[in-house]
């Protein structure tokens, strides 16, 4: 009989500048998870994944996943591990516990991911950030630091596609707007359009609204087969009905002869999740797109296929990724507004897509049976995608 993998339940802990260790965050995001998920107990827990990346360099701890596994009170006999994919670390891990669910190496896995990122030094966080790129050959030339990367291809995507400030700080808004109501989040002001089209800039056109914060948090989900699920919940089952991870090109070819603003990897990796769901774009009714700048969703609702390429402005400035329009996106405030540790982002992720599917979102979207999650990561090294649903694959 084939083994169909669930997200079962999820938390995550406060995210923001938080003065705790990464392992306090880790414990915190774990009993939120438990919590959600009352008949589950830690020794139930028989694999666990860890996504972290700065882990070594900032909280000064290595071999992080048994230190959370004891942390937690699990005791891990199928799978104790960590990944470290930087922004796609948390997705990563849910793909890896899919595949161990299904093959019967696993029967429930704990994907949790976090990291402890900001320091007072300010100029501490950007060096290290310089880590996540070719430390020989692009980070001792200053190369990799996002906002730049970032700032480029907003000026690209403007000059080829008559792009627009006012579609940028769109995004902003309706990101800030949703995580003002998540208590969860890092960010959690409401935003005008002006307050958004006036803030300082960081680096042109891109400006304070158009960037996610530094962010201290954890998050934690459980996947596991939908037979077992039956026996902890009598919620609707969410199913991964499919996934997909690529990386066509460096930071480094990004800046020779690559178009800065065609994200060719994202689209292979969405025809490949989308095939594996059995699945279209127009069948997608809520997603969660990698905000980590404004025109990084402007992108991706283009190259996911929610609207023709070059369009993406407009779709967004015109309300198609609010409640009510085309594709919702980010219903909780994405990475703009509840923060970026990176680690536990793609999980943070999968618990919103979980909650829509379920009908219990602090923003839902009426009517939900698929949803989608995507990263990138780094310096747009490469890009990640999870299919979710109501219904397995057949």
């Amino acid at each position: 009989m084939a083994r169909h993998a669930v997200i079962l339940g999820g938390g995550q802990c406060k995210w923001g500048v938080r003065e705790a260790h990464l392992m306090d965050l880790f414990q915190e995001a774990g009993k939120a998870c438990l919590d959600d998920i009352p008949g589950l107990k830690p020794l139930d827990i028989d694999g666990l994944i860890v996504a972290t990346s700065y882990s070594g360099r900032c909280s000064f701890q290595v071999n992080t996943a048994p230190v959370v596994a004891e942390r937690l009170g699990l005791k891990p006999t199928s799978i104790c591990t960590r990944v470290d994919v930087l922004c796609a670390g948390g997705s990563t891990g849910i793909i890896l516990a899919k595949g161990l669910v299904e093959s019967g190496n696993a029967d429930i896995v704990m994907v949790a991911g976090g990291e402890k990122l900001f320091t007072p030094q300010k100029w501490e966080v950007f060096y290290s950030e310089l880590a996540s790129v070719d430390h020989d050959w692009e980070a001792t030339h200053g190369m990799g630091l996002p906002p730049p990367f970032f700032s480029l291809t907003a000026q690209e995507h403007m000059m080829h596609y008559g792009t627009k400030k006012e579609d940028l700080a769109a995004v902003s808004v309706a990101n800030y707007n949703y995580a003002a109501d998540n208590p969860n989040a890092q960010m959690q002001k409401r935003l005008t359009l002006e307050e958004a089209m006036s803030a300082p800039p960081v680096v042109p056109p891109l400006t304070l609204y158009d960037c996610c914060p530094i962010t201290d948090g954890a998050a934690a989900c459980i996947i596991t087969t939908d037979e077992i699920a039956k026996r902890y919940t009598d919620r609707p089952l969410v199913y991964l009905r499919g996934c997909a991870q690529v990386s066509l090109q460096s930071l480094s070819s990004n800046f020779c002869g690559e178009h800065l603003a065609d994200w060719k990897h994202t689209r292979v990796a969405a025809e490949k999740a989308y095939k594996r769901a059995k699945v279209s774009p127009s069948d997608i009714k809520v997603a969660q797109t990698h905000d980590c700048f404004s025109i990084s969703e402007v992108i991706e609702v283009e190259e996911l296929g929610f609207c023709k390429k070059g369009e993406g402005g407009a779709f967004c400035s015109s309300g198609q990724i609010l409640i009510g329009g085309k594709v919702p996106v980010n219903t909780d405030g994405g990475l703009l507004a509840v923060g970026h540790p990176f680690g536990a982002t793609g999980i943070r992720q999968g618990i919103e897509i979980m909650k829509q599917l379920q009908g219990r979102a602090r923003h839902q979207v009426k009517d939900a049976d698929i949803g989608l999650t995507h990263n990138l990561s780094g310096a747009n090294a490469e890009h990640t995608i999870v299919i979710y649903g109501r219904e397995p694959v057949k």
